[in-house]
């Protein structure tokens, strides 16, 4: 899916987190924190490999939002009730730090792994529409092509000149260095 259309997703799903959390226990807990990871870990495996910046930033920043969201609805639910708003949203990322470490760093692993498979894959598409694969040899012209080969001797064959009027005479050796 696009990046946008993961991100709205996510945030509605946190949404559903945040009133699910707050029905049954009247404050964002372990559950949510469970549920954050999940959802991290989703949007990593949902979005297109091209939008993985936005899923890659997107943890801290749907945190923050379900901090004010939540200090905005139900102030204790993130914080005490006597709190003002900006201490409520400092206190819920801080009660829910390591659900933020955990979900980033899951979703980095995922994408990371997306992407190794994703190279692999296209590595390997590659070879097999290469010409110089051998399994796809009946398709190259080397299948017609007679096999290359190489004669050598011991010995080059000597030539001789004879000029007509002259004495024959016995032919110097010549080396390659001696030209």
């Amino acid at each position: 899916m696009t990046g946008a259309r993961v991100i709205r997703l996510a945030l509605l799903a946190a949404a559903a987190l945040i009133a699910i959390d707050l029905l049954i226990t009247g404050r964002l807990g372990a559950l949510f924190d469970v549920g954050f990871i999940a959802l991290c870990v989703a949007t990593a495996l949902m979005v297109r490999p091209t939008d993985f910046f936005k899923v890659a930033v997107l943890p801290p920043i749907m945190l923050l939002v379900v901090c004010a969201a939540t200090a905005i609805v139900h102030r204790a639910g993130v914080a005490a009730a006597d709190d003002g708003f900006v201490q409520a949203i400092v206190t819920g990322l801080a009660h829910h730090s390591g659900a933020l470490f955990a979900g980033t760093i899951n979703a980095i692993l995922v994408m990371g792994i997306r992407t190794r498979v994703r190279t692999i894959r296209l590595d390997r598409i590659a070879r097999a529409r290469s010409p110089y694969n051998v399994r796809h040899a009946a398709h190259s012209k080397r299948a017609a092509s007679p096999e290359p080969y190489l004669v050598t001797s011991a010995a080059p064959e000597e030539k001789s000149t004879t000029v007509v009027g002259s004495a024959e005479t016995v032919p110097e050796s010549r080396t390659a260095s001696s030209f």
